[in-house]
């Protein structure tokens, strides 16, 4: 709960960007992405490279993640805002100057912005709406210092409380969601545990679909065989009456007479007419 401040902290590095307007050229400051230089360009709240924002005592560029430093003794372009240089800058009644330096004031000129000791409009750098970057950086260290003060509040106040920025508790914990810093190992073993149980759950639902279809096959065979089976018995019944009575058999029979005995010679004749002979 001691970095609450932080949350604050970052929303406002977006919502703090402001555009560097001269007040003599009505002119806006813009940095360049290839080598640093700056220039001074018709306003356009759109540019990434107009977007300016005070980080504690130094100027970023939004478009191009670095700050305004000095380069010599009057020169100033863009630098990265680790790099050792002139990236602290004093800003007092529209005027900046780089910290702790006798070089002078950020001015407008033919070629961009130099160091100059003139304090002129030349030197006066306003936002699009004529309000001072001063005010700017004083309004943004206001809101930095109510976050800080806001951190006290809730470590000497528990339940519900009005923090100095106006905040509730409970809005803070719902902005703490989407900014929160906290080790994701646990989240990480549980995904990985959901996983083990998902695969071992599909090999035992894979494994049941396969022995169910082995055995639907084997059913399935089966009556194929017992329909077989019971066609070729039914084929055979149909033709065992025509064997039973087959032309030959038939005319065997005719031959010899039902009421004969053995030993008795029978004739038939061309008529038709049996006659026993002995």
């Amino acid at each position: 709960m001691k970095f609450f401040w932080i949350i604050p902290f970052f929303l406002l590095q977006d919502t703090e960007a402001f555009l560097m307007k001269n007040v003599k050229v009505k002119l806006c400051l813009q940095a360049s992405p290839m080598d640093g230089n700056l220039l001074l360009e018709d306003c356009n709240p759109e540019s990434d490279f107009q977007d300016w924002s005070w980080q504690g005592h130094s100027l970023m560029n939004h478009g191009t993640d670095s700050c305004l430093s000095t380069v010599g003794a009057d020169r100033v372009q863009t630098r990265p805002c680790s790099s050792v240089g002139y990236t602290s800058w004093d800003c007092s009644n529209s005027l900046l100057s780089p910290l702790g330096s006798s070089q002078g004031y950020l001015v407008a000129n033919r070629n961009g912005v130099a160091l100059s000791n003139v304090r002129g409009l030349k030197a006066q750098w306003q936002d699009i709406a004529d309000k001072s970057v001063c005010e700017e950086k004083a309004e943004q260290d206001r809101y930095f210092l109510a976050a800080l003060a806001s951190t006290d509040v809730y470590d000497h106040a528990a339940g519900n409380v009005t923090f100095a920025l106006g905040i509730s508790e409970e809005e803070l914990e719902e902005l703490l969601w989407f900014f929160r810093r906290e080790d994701p190992s646990a989240w990480n073993y549980s995904v990985l545990a959901l996983s083990f149980v998902a695969l071992i759950l599909g090999l035992f639902l894979l494994a049941i679909n396969i022995v169910r279809n082995r055995k639907r096959k084997i059913y399935m065979y089966k009556e194929a065989v017992q329909t077989t089976q019971e066609a070729e018995l039914e084929a055979k019944q149909g033709l065992m009456p025509l064997e039973g009575y087959s032309p030959g058999k038939l005319r065997k029979e005719e031959l010899v007479p039902q009421d004969g005995r053995s030993g008795d010679v029978v004739v038939q004749w061309k008529d038709g007419t049996v006659t026993s002979l002995y």
